[in-house]
């Protein structure tokens, strides 16, 4: 897409103005933006935006109080890292940091996830054993708190639907019994 303005140079700036329920959207080059006073650099993307200065922020805003952060218990017992650190630049520095900062770092994963644990996905064609697997964990449980609740009846159906899917997992896996 060329520049509306000069129709010389391909449109790098596009950008949507809304004036009284009336919606403009402009496609400019970078030079045509400039001279319209279209590009302010303050206003749209930030070419020294990280992902790092995000999180950054957000831990900002999930520390209120930074005095409690600087304690010498909050460094991972590995690299050294400080808390105070991770939260500057918004980068761990080794695997023992997740749980050298385990307190700090539960409520903001949940802030920005919606929780604390992954998950992951699981790939359509190999993921077959692996779904079975976690569905089998999933009724286990189940099947744990129902004999707790002393509902044997949900307990036996639940047994059985567990053995069904054992069946169905690969022989190398623990199929059968």
């Amino acid at each position: 897409m060329l520049c509306e303005e000069c129709q010389k140079r391909p449109a790098t700036v596009h950008y949507t103005k809304v004036v009284n329920n009336k919606k403009t959207e402009y496609h400019l080059c970078e030079q045509c933006a400039r001279d319209k006073g279209e590009l302010d650099l303050s206003f749209g993307f930030d070419p020294g935006f990280s992902i790092h200065n995000l999180l950054a922020g957000l831990l900002d805003m999930a520390q209120p109080q930074p005095e409690k952060v600087t304690s010498s218990s909050n460094k991972c017992p590995n690299c050294g890292l400080s808390y105070a650190q991770f939260s500057q630049n918004g980068r761990l520095g080794c695997g023992d940091c997740y749980a050298a900062f385990k307190s700090q770092l539960e409520p903001l994963l949940r802030r920005i996830q919606g929780t604390s644990v992954h998950s992951g996905k699981v790939p359509e064609r190999q993921g077959g054993a692996l779904r079975l697997e976690r569905q089998i964990s999933k009724l286990s449980r189940e099947l744990e708190q129902a004999v707790e609740r002393e509902e044997y009846e949900q307990a036996a159906k639940l047994r059985d639907q567990i053995r069904a899917l054992r069946r169905r997992l690969p022989k190398s896996e623990g199929g059968g019994e």
